[in-house]
């Protein structure tokens, strides 16, 4: 059995260095991340709080894969074999292969749906995508660039089985890539709030 989390059970209070972090966060473009990235003892607690999600029913609908190099240059040896036989274009093609040649490191965010009869597929999915997010989240706190991305590989099912040993049932939520960010992004026009929130009182 694990132990309670002593931190978890804590009275909440006000962060406000969290909320300046999460009203000034933006994702750095893979293109711009390089090494050094995180490595095993560095990453591992990263994951952890990734894997603090809601998720309705304790299912665990999802699982994490971690590319290091040797794993990334197979990927992108394999997305030049599969643009080759899908006849991708040159520079879609040569998208799916730089994610993973290019990438410094990179964790496969995988949506593992349970058929329980009792929570929905839905929320499953909401789960997992909020692993990805969170994830995003804790590397920046941690001062790396990071990433979410999909491209074609993460719709390919030979790629995924292939290069990841997907199951049927399985699909692919995206790639976070982590890394040294090289240059600082300007920012990108925000949604409205005007448009986006719909506040009622009735």
């Amino acid at each position: 059995m694990t132990a309670p989390d002593p931190v978890a059970s804590q009275p909440l209070r006000a962060r406000p260095e969290v909320l300046d972090f999460l009203a000034t966060r933006r994702s750095r473009p893979a293109k711009t991340l390089t090494g050094p990235a995180p490595d095993r003892a560095a990453l591992a607690p990263l994951l952890q709080m990734a894997l603090r999600v809601p998720d309705h029913g304790k299912l665990e609908p999802w699982r994490l894969i971690v590319l290091e190099r040797g794993a990334l240059d197979r990927l992108a040896a394999l997305a030049g074999t599969r643009a080759t036989e899908k006849g991708l274009a040159p520079d879609q093609a040569g998208k799916g292969v730089a994610q993973f040649a290019d990438s410094p490191l990179c964790v496969a965010v995988v949506a593992v749906p349970r058929d329980t009869g009792k929570v929905p597929e839905w929320e499953q999915v909401l789960s997992v995508g909020a692993v990805a997010a969170t994830l995003c989240n804790a590397a920046q706190a941690a001062g790396w660039g990071a990433c979410w991305l999909t491209g074609w590989p993460a719709y390919d099912p030979g790629f995924l089985t292939e290069g990841l040993g997907l199951a049927p049932g399985e699909r692919l939520a995206g790639f976070v890539h982590i890394g040294t960010e090289t240059t600082l992004p300007p920012d990108r026009p925000r949604p409205d709030p005007e448009r986006s929130i719909d506040w009622r009182d009735a």
